[in-house]
């Protein structure tokens, strides 16, 4: 006997919807920037358990966001066409904040300023198995690897006004397994370019580090400002904001974290 419903109704019946735990919607918003509330019904074949949310295998993209695919897979003509779609909006705020958009100073304002955000966000377009290909070696080590003092920028989600700092990155490899010392500041580049918030991109660093060697541990800190509290609201230049994630042994060990924290405040050897 055939399974086939024999009308819409009953495949909708048959149709199993299941609830995402409060984890799963958490660790749905750590990677991806959506939240996705608890109370969300999503159907069984396109649950969170039946997904990856490991940095490396989501659709072919590293922690997209909706679009990332569509922007990546852009012919010419339509990239084109989305910076127009972009100089047309720019032209629009521009009236809008009382300026004249066909003044000679600001005429090719609105196309300079969507090939600077193409540029800004140019994250959305790379992965990390792209990142990385070719970058992972054996080697005798099996001490603490640091890289720090990279400097980022980003663009915060919430104003869209940049917020800039360094950041710092360790691992210890398990089984001799390191990664070429160059693409770790590029994977920080990489989720830099996107808009952002510090508390995520600090996270995702880690979780991508953590997914691609399998390490014993890692540690990441990040030290920035924010010019959404300098050039608006409480504006206070000079403050800072400081966000670590941490993985393994540098969360389950203190002296082991100690011993990272002390490496990225010294100057020098």
């Amino acid at each position: 006997m055939s399974n086939i419903p024999s009308s819409p109704t009953a495949a909708a019946d048959q149709v199993q919807l299941q609830q995402p735990t409060a984890r799963q919607a958490l660790l749905s918003h750590a990677l991806t920037g959506h939240s996705n509330s608890p109370g969300r019904s999503y159907l069984a074949s396109e649950s969170p358990d039946g997904r990856s949310y490991t940095p490396i295998d989501f659709d072919g993209l590293s922690f997209p966001s909706l679009g990332a695919r569509e922007r990546r897979e852009d012919t010419e003509a339509q990239r084109a066409a989305r910076i127009q779609k972009i100089s047309g909006a720019v032209r629009t705020i521009l009236e809008c904040i009382g300026e004249d958009p066909d003044r000679e100073g600001l005429l090719k304002t609105p196309e300079r300023y969507a090939k600077a955000l193409m540029f800004f966000s140019k994250g959305y377009e790379e992965s990390v198995t792209h990142l990385m290909n070719k970058a992972l070696f054996q080697e005798d080590h099996d001490e603490m690897v640091i890289v720090k003092n990279i400097d980022v920028f980003s663009l915060c989600e919430h104003h869209m006004v940049p917020f800039t700092g360094k950041i710092h990155i360790g691992y210890i490899p398990k089984n001799g397994k390191v990664v070429g010392l160059s693409k770790i500041a590029r994977l920080a580049e990489m989720f830099s370019r996107r808009l952002q918030v510090q508390e995520r991109l600090t996270k995702q660093v880690a979780l991508a580090m953590q997914e691609l060697l399998d390490p014993l541990g890692v540690a990441v800190v990040m030290e920035a400002s924010h010019f959404c509290m300098v050039m608006r609201g409480v504006q206070k230049p000079g403050s800072q904001t400081i966000t670590s994630s941490m993985f393994g042994c540098f969360r389950d060990q203190a002296k082991t974290r100690e011993e990272f924290l002390s490496l990225i405040r010294r100057n020098g050897v």
